[in-house]
């Protein structure tokens, strides 16, 4: 695998990509199509279980976890720890040649209680001890900006995630530019703008409120709010690295193509199809929006303005911003059921 789509676009562009959740099996597929990192997300846990070739190893560590903790929220915290072991012992080697940049694992904890800060901080230390190329995954919400900043304190690499509008990224990276003048500490940054999930909750909206506009107008709202972030991030000279996150289409990443940013992307059905397809290496990020286009977006949606507008949310709404609950609310299912399985199987134990 030496010259795939991704090769290509490396050696034409600056745009990188990452895995998301992947198998130990899809990180190496990963890696060698070029990946220079990886997230696992809470529903991490729930798709190695349920994966065919994966889930009798996850399920074997969460008997062994179990074993080791009476709290089945902390037997979770616990099995994805061990699930993303060889994940980042796979993308270590890639940290060590570029520590700034490359071979980070993301983890992103427990998301029914991610609006405390002190569980937030107890999960991001923890999780930081497992390697040195660990990077602390956090919502951009209120409750994350405050453990985020003292996790800036301490140096800690940080990819702030559920950014769906422009005042979250200002917010994460004004937060990020004063811890850094107050203390001297520049931890790596990563900021990760979820336009997939955020496509998917404006169509379910439009749907349910039986708004009429056109489907090529609503295609193109998550991926213009990626680009004006993206613009605000580089016109201000923000330190953070662009991540573009949530893919739920092709689209996703070859809009993208083009600019100094990572996209973050399943292997089966995006990265795999991009390989398949081949496509050409299109320079697409800088490609304008048409007015009429935001215009229309603007005036029908609510939720479009409150993403496009620098000031359009405040940091007390980022927590309840529609797409940011979607997006949550996904990940809480996911552990639910995981915590689930754990409840069951710690029963069947008991019974024995």
């Amino acid at each position: 695998m030496s010259d795939t789509y991704f090769h290509r676009v490396q050696r034409q562009t600056p745009t990188m990509f990452w895995i998301n959740n992947p198998t130990r099996e899809e990180a190496d597929l990963a890696i060698a199509a070029g990946a220079i990192g990886c997230t696992c997300n809470p529903s991490f846990c729930q798709k190695m279980i349920d994966h065919p070739k994966e889930g009798p190893y996850a399920l074997a560590i969460l008997e062994q976890v179990l074993k080791e903790t009476g709290d089945d929220s902390e037997a979770q915290s616990l099995l994805q720890r061990r699930l993303a072991a060889p994940i980042l012992e796979k993308f270590l080697p890639l940290h060590r040649v570029r520590p700034r940049r490359d071979g980070f694992v993301s983890l992103q904890g427990d998301p029914i209680r991610e609006e405390d800060p002190k569980v937030i901080l107890s999960e991001a230390r923890a999780n930081r001890a497992v390697a040195p190329n660990v990077c602390i995954k956090i919502p951009c919400t209120k409750a994350g900006l405050a453990a985020m900043e003292t996790l800036m304190a301490e140096d800690t690499p940080i990819n702030a995630t559920e950014i769906m509008s422009v005042a979250q990224v200002i917010s994460l990276c004004e937060t990020y530019e004063r811890v850094a003048r107050e203390t001297g500490k520049r931890p790596v940054l990563f900021a990760s703008h979820i336009a997939g999930i955020f496509d998917d909750y404006l169509a379910q909206y439009v749907e349910r409120n039986r708004i009429e506009i056109s489907k090529d107008v609503l295609w193109q709202a998550g991926l213009a709010v990626a680009r004006k972030v993206y613009q605000v991030m580089q016109e201000r000279g923000y330190s953070a690295i662009f991540i573009a996150g949530g893919a739920r289409g092709l689209h996703h990443f070859t809009e993208m193509v083009g600019g100094n940013l990572v996209v973050t992307i399943n292997w089966q059905g995006t990265a795999d199809k991009l390989i398949e397809s081949d496509p050409p290496v299109v320079s697409r990020l800088f490609n304008p929006v048409p007015h009429r286009v935001i215009d229309e977006l603007i005036e029908k949606i609510p939720d479009f303005r409150q993403a496009w507008e620098e000031d359009g949310l405040t940091i007390d709404e980022y927590g309840e911003f529609g797409g940011v609950e979607h997006f949550r609310h996904m990940f809480i299912s996911s552990w639910k059921r995981v915590l689930e399985i754990a409840r069951a199987r710690r029963g069947a134990a008991a019974a024995v």
